[in-house]
């Protein structure tokens, strides 16, 4: 059906018994009327038993309506003739009884729409005045669009903190992305559309009103954050998505969303090309995903993506920039793990982890020296000390089962009837703090234990969990924990330093990476001036853990100087009395607030485990599977 405007008309040249009869269909005044667009065609077309006969360039064609051609502005003279043509009867009787002739206007118009219709009523479709509403749809189906409603533009104002300088904050941001309702008063996009935000915004399609939203949680590993609007007005006439089951390969997809270059609502199809564990690009975690051929562009990010029942099948996340219309999607079973965590803890805490280092066991000649008696399992060259697998797991096991499930040398599980998926996918299904249980293959003997699993933990986080990186500063030096952010922004931190980024594993729960950042220029540090991005080792001779113990160090020391240790055999020495006094003066001259973070006023507690030895040395593997490329080894 076409939508076509009408504007008032004369009655210089149309009968009485037109105006008369225009009237109850609204032809009369401004309005907008649907016809099917064979009555829009200046070709000539004739209507017989629902079979359009048409003629053009000298050719008839028959086919059925198709409300799609042949689409002209009408005219109210038109539309006489459109009456003429299919009521000549009526017409020719009333002209010659004239206008005393009195009908059922109500009944004519009722019938009128059901000539115009023939051919769609079946199929659900009523011609309709664009001034009435339309009834509710029973279902959330592609055919009649409801799913729409649910779909939402989000406006979100960011400011994201300066690494280099982290007690001040960068230049404030504005963007515009997607989201949509998933029930129970809430809203659910991606996590990089809200994070850093200071206010967030959401507009509901048709609707002018923007509305506040509270953001109730983030998971950046898996790039999705849980909305609400305070607002009660805002959940009038809402209907909720309804989630689907995870798709087949080739099924149809759809995807809504606000992308730039327009203010309305936008929706592209495709097919689902692939499903399997990939990588997140925020989080840098290893996680299901869709894989599509529909375009997602910027401000499509925490659309929804249907199926073609109107079922929501997944969250747009990110796209391939190097490839052609290739989009990911996060699958509702990672959506279903990240509300059911919010659930149950009040808070997201993450996706967890084995933390042990695979490698697959293709070669022959390897499983006969393991004494791997079949073709499956993955040997453990690694645990890490972070991990809860360590000391229940040991170098040299062959990982055959997960609960149950066998695995294949490649390192993958069987999934559906006829696929296989990466073993991160069942470790993925599980919360933190699940017990599992494994079954292994050590010194040719078949062994079951038991763990747990947790998140992983990073010795140089991809991410600042409070938003605001720590430091401190100590007579013009300042400290801050080497982070993945703080990499980006600098772009080069030397390749010792980065080496250590890309190889090592946390030997302890909290240890960090501090590096002197910088040095605020002051006559108590002369000479230190040209440091930048240097690891501090050790203060008056004890190794440091991590920000808050070089804090707690300096705080508690009693010695006259204080002298730091840095990578590179560098030592820097500072008189304690007149390093303390110069402080205030050093804040002043730059600008700074504290000497310190926030959360470095709190008191120091110690998390080292007397099992874990720092001296222990852990870090000749890449951290992240992104790295390894196809050498056959991977993290669980």
């Amino acid at each position: 059906m076409v939508l076509v405007a009408h504007a008032c008309c004369s009655s210089t040249t149309l009968s009485p018994e037109f105006h008369r009869r225009a009237s109850c269909f609204s032809f009369c005044r401004l309005s907008y009327l649907q016809l099917p667009a064979r009555f829009l065609s200046p070709n000539g077309c004739d209507f017989e038993n629902g079979v359009e006969r048409r003629t053009r360039r000298g050719r008839t064609t028959t086919s059925g309506v198709e409300l799609s051609e042949l689409c002209f502005p009408l005219s109210i003279r038109s539309v006489y003739g459109v009456f003429e043509k299919h009521f000549s009867e009526r017409l020719k009787e009333e002209r010659c009884h004239g206008n005393g002739v009195k009908r059922n206007i109500r009944r004519n118009s009722s019938t009128a729409i059901q000539a115009l219709d023939v051919k769609k009523k079946g199929k659900g479709e009523i011609l309709h005045d664009s001034n009435e509403r339309q009834a509710e749809p029973k279902t959330n189906t592609l055919k009649n669009g409801a799913y729409l409603d649910a779909v939402l533009k989000v406006y979100c104002t960011h400011i994201e903190p300066d690494y280099s300088l982290p007690w001040q904050k960068r230049k404030r941001s504005a963007s515009t992305r997607s989201a949509f309702v998933i029930g129970d008063k809430k809203l659910l996009t991606n996590a990089h559309c809200v994070r850093h935000g200071t206010q967030v915004k959401v507009k509901k399609k048709g609707d002018d009103r923007k509305y506040i939203a509270t953001v109730l949680a983030i998971g950046v590993d898996c790039d999705l954050a849980l909305l609400s609007v305070d607002n009660e007005e805002f959940w009038d006439d809402v209907v909720p998505v309804v989630f689907g089951k995870l798709p087949q390969l080739q099924a149809s997809v759809t995807m809504v969303g606000y992308p730039v270059g327009g203010d309305t609502i936008s929706v592209t199809k495709g097919v689902v090309s692939r499903i399997e564990v990939t990588s997140y690009g925020l989080g840098s975690t290893v996680l299901l995903g869709i894989l599509i051929d529909a375009a997602i562009n910027s401000g499509n990010s925490g659309g929804p993506a249907f199926n073609s029942r109107g079922q929501c099948i997944g969250v747009a996340f990110q796209a391939l920039r190097s490839g052609e219309n290739i989009g990911y999607v996060i699958p509702a079973s990672v959506v279903s793990h990240f509300l059911t965590d919010y659930e149950r803890n009040g808070n997201y805490t993450g996706f967890p982890c084995l933390g042990v280092l695979l490698q697959r066991l293709e070669n022959p000649a390897m499983r006969s020296y393991l004494k791997a008696s079949s073709t499956e399992g993955v040997l453990v060259r690694r645990v890490e000390p972070t991990s809860s697998a360590y000391g229940t797991l040991k170098e040299g096991d062959i990982l055959v089962t997960f609960n149950g499930t066998r695995i294949g040398w490649e390192g993958t599980v069987q999934f559906r009837l006829s696929e296989r998926i990466a073993l991160g996918y069942l470790i993925s299904r599980k919360f933190s703090g699940d017990v599992v249980e494994l079954g292994l293959i050590r010194n040719g003997d078949w062994i079951t234990v038991q763990t747990t699993v947790s998140p992983r933990a990073h010795l140089v986080p991809y991410h600042i969990e409070n938003g605001q990186p720590s430091y401190l500063i100590v007579s013009g030096l300042v400290f801050t924990p080497l982070s993945n952010p703080f990499i980006d922004e600098e772009g080069y931190i030397g390749i010792k330093l980065l080496a250590k980024a890309r190889y090592s594993s946390p030997r302890f729960k909290g240890e960090q990476i501090v590096i002197l950042s910088q040095v605020l220029e002051n006559e108590t540090n002369i000479g230190y001036e040209h440091m930048s991005i240097q690891q501090v080792l050790k203060f008056n001779g004890t190794e440091i853990k991590n920000i808050h113990h070089l804090a707690h160090l300096v705080d508690t020391c009693k010695d006259k100087y204080l002298v730091f240790e840095f990578e590179g055999d560098f030592l820097a020495v500072l008189e304690k009395e007149s390093a303390m006094s110069a402080s205030s003066s050093i804040l002043e001259d730059f600008g700074i607030a504290s000497e310190r973070s926030a959360d470095l006023f709190e008191p120091y507690v110690d998390h080292l485990c007397e099992n874990h030895s720092l001296e222990k040395e852990f870090g000749d593997s890449p951290v992240s599977n992104a790295v390894f490329g196809l050498y056959g080894v991977f993290w669980a």
